[in-house]
């Protein structure tokens, strides 16, 4: 498969069946993860491998609405970013999530980034509710996580002909 394959199939899944993820699996992602590229090369993201059924039904109620699919999920990756190694720790998170989802794709898993940054939980921020889930310190932000797990209900792959170019511009 191409890397454009991979883009055209990765597909935010909500749904998730009881087979798990395995260790080779969860250990791509991971690589996946560690590979991302990030501001002057500070690498401020860890990653918190979550597994135990009771620590994702808590994140699963971390924010008003968009989290629950949490609950059902084999595992879920919860990035954190180190605001004293670096201030781009929202761009930075950011392009591991989406490495870690493409690699979810091209393993034939269902995934699904679960926003955290700028959401909340009855009006109390959902890094608030996920740090003190967690025990993370205050200097690590959460831009969200990944729930991963294996799925029958993958949406179709997107197509080419979908893409909407009049979004391009050309300065000439």
């Amino acid at each position: 498969m191409t890397l454009i394959d991979i883009m055209l199939k990765r597909r935010s899944t909500r749904t998730f069946e009881d087979e798990p993820v395995t260790k080779e699996e969860l250990d791509k992602i991971l690589q996946a993860a560690l590979l991302a590229p990030t501001s002057m090369n500070r690498k401020p993201c860890n990653f918190m491998v979550v597994e135990r059924s009771e620590t994702l039904r808590q994140l699963a109620n971390c924010k008003d609405h968009g989290a629950n699919l949490l609950e059902n999920a084999d595992k879920a990756i919860v990035v954190l970013a180190d605001t004293m190694i670096a201030d781009t720790w929202c761009e930075d998170s950011s392009v591991a999530l989406t490495y870690m989802h493409l690699m979810a794709t091209e393993l034939g898993l269902g995934s699904c980034w679960v926003q955290v940054h700028l959401r909340s939980k009855d009006k109390i921020p959902a890094e608030e509710v996920v740090r003190e889930i967690l025990k993370v310190d205050s200097h690590y932000r959460i831009v969200g996580m990944l729930a991963i797990g294996r799925s029958d209900n993958i949406p179709k792959p997107h197509s080419l002909d979908e893409l909407d170019k009049s979004r391009i511009h050309f300065l000439v």
